[in-house]
Order: C-alpha cells, then sequence, then structure tokens
C-alpha cells in the first residue's frame, strides 16, 4: 500500500468514527505498531541511500496530519457528547432553590472581637506577634530571669534552648516597648493563641488565647488602670457589674492584682458572688529599663485576660472544650441570626 492510499483510505474512515473507542481502534490501525504506516516504513530497506531521506519525509508527513486529524476528531466528538448531554439535562428555574445554610462565627472569635472593638474605641491598637517565641522575650524581657522561680508556674513547650512556643501573649509587649525606643505613649492590646503543658478538661487545655493590654506614658496611676478595666467589664458584662481587686503577685508588674468581678446580687454589697477574671498590675520598673524606658520618667500597667474565661462566664459555657471541637449544633446556638 502506497502513502497516497493510506491518506485516502484514513479519509474514507474518520468519517465514519462516532465515539471514542472507533477512534482509538483507527489510531492503532495506520499509527500502531503493526499499523498501516508500520508496514510501509519496512519498504525503505529496498530503498537506495539517496531515496531514503525523501521517503522518511513522505512518512513523517503523512503520520502528522494523521495524528492531527484524530485530535481534530477526538476534540469533535467531546464536544458533540457535551452538547448532547446539556440537551438533555433541561433545567426548571421555575423550581424553589434550596437553603443554603451560611456558617457562623465562634463564640470565641466572637467574644474576642468584642474585646478589641472596646479597646480600639479607647484608644488602643492591635499589636500581634510571633506564636514561636524566645526565651529573651517570652521570658527575660518580662523579668523572668532564668533562674527565676515564677518560670515554674509556666510549664512551657521547648522546640530548642532558646525557643519555645509562647506561653503569653505579653512577649508582644516587650518587643513593641523596644520598637518605641524609650518614648511613649504606648496604648495596645496583644490578642493571639498562647501554649502550656498541661491535661486537658473542662477548663484547662494546652492551646488557648490570651489578651493582654498594655499603656505606657507619663503620669500614669493605678487608678487608670482601675478606670480602665472598670470601663472593660461593664461594657462586656453590663452596667451594673462591679470589679474588686486583691493582692498578688506577677513578675512583670508591681504592684500586681487579681481582678474579680460581681456576679449576682450587685444590689447587696454583702452578699455579692465574685469571680476571678484577669491579672493586672503597675509595669515593673525592671521591664520599662530593659525596654528602654526611663521608670523615673514613664510609668504604665499591663493586664491581661482569657478569652475562653471571658466567653464561659458570658454565655454560660462550662466545657472550654466545646470552642475547639467544631460541632455545629454548640455553634449554631451563637449564629441563630446567620439563617433567617
Amino acid at each position: 500500500m502506497t502513502l497516497e492510499n493510506i491518506r485516502k483510505e484514513y479519509l474514507e474512515l474518520v468519517k465514519t468514527i462516532k465515539d471514542e473507542k472507533e477512534l482509538y481502534d483507527l489510531r492503532v490501525k495506520f499509527l500502531g505498531k503493526k499499523g498501516a504506516l508500520t508496514e510501509v516504513m519496512k519498504g525503505a530497506r529496498d530503498l537506495s541511500p539517496e531515496e531514503r531521506p525523501t521517503f522518511g519525509k513522505l512518512v513523517n508527513e503523512v503520520k502528522t496530519f494523521i495524528n492531527d486529524s484524530l485530535e481534530e476528531r477526538k476534540a469533535e466528538l467531546a464536544k458533540a457528547a457535551l452538547e448532547l448531554k446539556l440537551a438533555s439535562e433541561d433545567i426548571d428555574v421555575t423550581l424553589p432553590s434550596k437553603k443554603v445554610e451560611l456558617g457562623g462565627i465562634n463564640p470565641l472569635n466572637k467574644i474576642i472581637e468584642e474585646i478589641e472593638e472596646i479597646f480600639i474605641s479607647m484608644g488602643y491598637s492591635v499589636a500581634e506577634g510571633p506564636e514561636v517565641e524566645t526565651d529573651k522575650f517570652n521570658f527575660e524581657m518580662l523579668n523572668l530571669p532564668k533562674d527565676h522561680p515564677a518560670r515554674d508556674m509556666q510549664d512551657s513547650f521547648y522546640i530548642t534552648n532558646e525557643l519555645l512556643m509562647r506561653t503569653q501573649t505579653s512577649p508582644v509587649q516587650a518587643r513593641e516597648m523596644l520598637k518605641a525606643n524609650g518614648e511613649g505613649p504606648i496604648k495596645i492590646i496583644c490578642p493571639g493563641k498562647v501554649f502550656r503543658r498541661d491535661n486537658d478538661d473542662a477548663t484547662h487545655s494546652h492551646q488557648f488565647t490570651q489578651i493582654e493590654g498594655l499603656v505606657v506614658d507619663k503620669n500614669i496611676t493605678f487608678s487608670d488602670l482601675k478606670g480602665t478595666l472598670e470601663h472593660f467589664i461593664k461594657a462586656v458584662f453590663g452596667e451594673n457589674k462591679k470589679i474588686r481587686l486583691r493582692p498578688s503577685f506577677f513578675p512583670f508588674t508591681e504592684p500586681s492584682v487579681e481582678v474579680d468581678v460581681s456576679w449576682g446580687n450587685e444590689d447587696d454589697e454583702e452578699n455579692i458572688k465574685w469571680l476571678e477574671i484577669l491579672g493586672a498590675g503597675m509595669v515593673h520598673p525592671n521591664v520599662l529599663k530593659m525596654a528602654g524606658f526611663d521608670p523615673e520618667v514613664y510609668s504604665g500597667f499591663a493586664f491581661g485576660m482569657g478569652p475562653e474565661r471571658v466567653a464561659m462566664l458570658k454565655y454560660g459555657i462550662s466545657d472550654i472544650r466545646s470552642f475547639y471541637t467544631n460541632d455545629v449544633r454548640f455553634l449554631k446556638q451563637f449564629n441563630s441570626d446567620r439563617n433567617d
């Protein structure tokens, strides 16, 4: 069979192809190992050396033509199949649509956003920092040298001797103070994830969130701290809430206090119930010095809270694990307005 005959036969057969199976068989018939072109190529051994290059060129031209034609036919078959499928799948646009349920914000994220809005309205800015922190910023810059006994209060996830998963968001405060180069004012809150080695139960988690606040400026007093916290508590829990400050100890503040919020019987001074909500205090002079501030000129206050604790109190949630299990039944309680 000559090359011209092969071309003519192919052109006749390709017109009859109706599906990809027949197209594949046609490819094998002409381009396969035992196909027509392969058989023609065997005749090259009977040609003279001068004739072989011309013959090889003609064979390649026919081979390219058939291959391109097959691909073109394949595309035509695919297009025809798609058009047939679309024609058979009529869509009734008058049918009612299905209601799509929208996702909602986790109550923990809702309370974090609410807290941020409260402090932003008071002139604070939001600062963030790395979750993998150095020992220097996580401890030493916060008045916790390597031999300080208070380090035992925080079981830490160390990566190397100098790197660890941050145990608090206080390192962000240290970094922001260094950026200020010893000049105030600084007025920030630092929300974010923190990590401590702990056994997970209804009230404990190895990963949780914190929001810490820092104000550094001239003439900052303890009354500024108390007024700030009173405004925050009333904004979150209601105007009738009261706060109580109890002496405590934190290495990076002096004096330090635990802050309680009234929880019932606010009108009966003798029978008020109190719940601990956060820790706070005046920034320790050593912390100011290490960050480049003159404690004779500048003072400041800091506070730290767990949004989980705030959310559990505000929404009556009894198990901290509920925030992280992605149980839709739990989440829907706080986002019913999303699907109305």
